[in-house]
């Protein structure tokens, strides 16, 4: 493979490649290049994410597609899918393509003015983005996407609910108008905005990101937090996990309880059942 071919994108056709000169097919197959979606694939050197998932796919798109939806959601702010995710398309109804097999395609209206180029890659406006997002993920995890959008200044808040109000006609705009109002910029991470869609359903609204004083001093500030009760309600991701991290965990929370503060404290096992938060936290608070 030529060092061209390296040094514009790191990612290409199996076929094109191995027709234009730059590799064989047995090449291909045993210098450790990374397949991305059916026939494409990687530089090794690059570490396979969703992201590079979706420059392959790009590759293949016929004219008048784009990466859309959740996939699309991260070049404005959002958190990348998973690796293993698979990639969202959006395509026109009058264009016939399928994808391969990890490929996600919704078809629908999409016109040029939908799409842009980010970072040589086709994909959706912020606009069409947040829409597909509401209107196709699950309710936790578009808000979470949309809170992020928002946080980075892709989108506004007025922004979206303008959106939801003109949009009367269009698909999916009931999960649209369903999602709109709980998203909230002071979310810090995705984990978070679940928690608190979650709770929120549940009539058990928190304060996002609410810093806590005692006698005029900061103590620190919390995920989700009820001023009243002294409740809070924190997300352990894996970097809390690191040494020093624990430290400086298990000081701020000392510091939390000594100011009468009760803390309950999640993972990512604890998101598998969000029922099962929710029902600690309404007994924590009718404590």
């Amino acid at each position: 493979m030529s060092s061209r071919l390296n040094r514009l994108t790191g990612v290409f056709i199996g076929s094109h490649a191995v027709a234009q000169g730059h590799l064989t097919e047995r090449e291909l197959r045993t210098k450790g290049y990374r397949r991305l979606v059916q026939g494409v694939y990687a530089d090794p050197a690059l570490a396979v994410d969703h992201q590079l998932r979706c420059r392959g796919v790009a590759l293949l798109l016929p004219a008048g597609a784009a990466i859309g939806g959740y996939s699309a959601a991260a070049w404005y702010g959002a958190p990348f899918a998973g690796p293993q995710d698979p990639v969202t398309v959006v395509r026109p109804a009058e264009v016939e393509w399928k994808g391969p097999r990890q490929v996600r395609v919704h078809r629908g209206p999409l016109s040029a003015s939908d799409v842009e180029r980010v970072d040589g890659v086709p994909v959706t406006t912020a606009r069409r983005t947040a829409w597909d997002v509401a209107a196709l993920e699950p309710l936790g995890t578009a808000v979470a996407a949309l809170d992020a959008m928002v946080r980075s200044g892709a989108i506004t808040e007025r922004q979206l609910a303008e959106m939801a109000t003109a949009g009367a006609c269009r698909w999916g705009v009931s999960r649209v108008r369903r999602a709109v109002p709980l998203v909230d910029r002071r979310a810090d991470s995705a984990p978070e905005s679940k928690v608190r869609v979650a709770l929120v359903l549940a009539g058990l609204a928190p304060v996002p990101q609410l810093v806590i004083t005692h006698r005029g001093t900061f103590v620190g500030k919390v995920d989700l937090g009820w001023p009243e009760a002294k409740l809070a309600v924190e997300y352990d991701g894996a970097h809390h996990f690191e040494a020093e991290q624990i430290v400086r965990d298990d000081e701020r929370y000392a510091a939390l309880v000594a100011a009468g503060w009760r803390i309950i404290r999640l993972t990512s096992t604890d998101l598998r059942d969000l029922d099962g938060v929710v029902r600690r936290v309404r007994a924590a608070l009718a404590a």
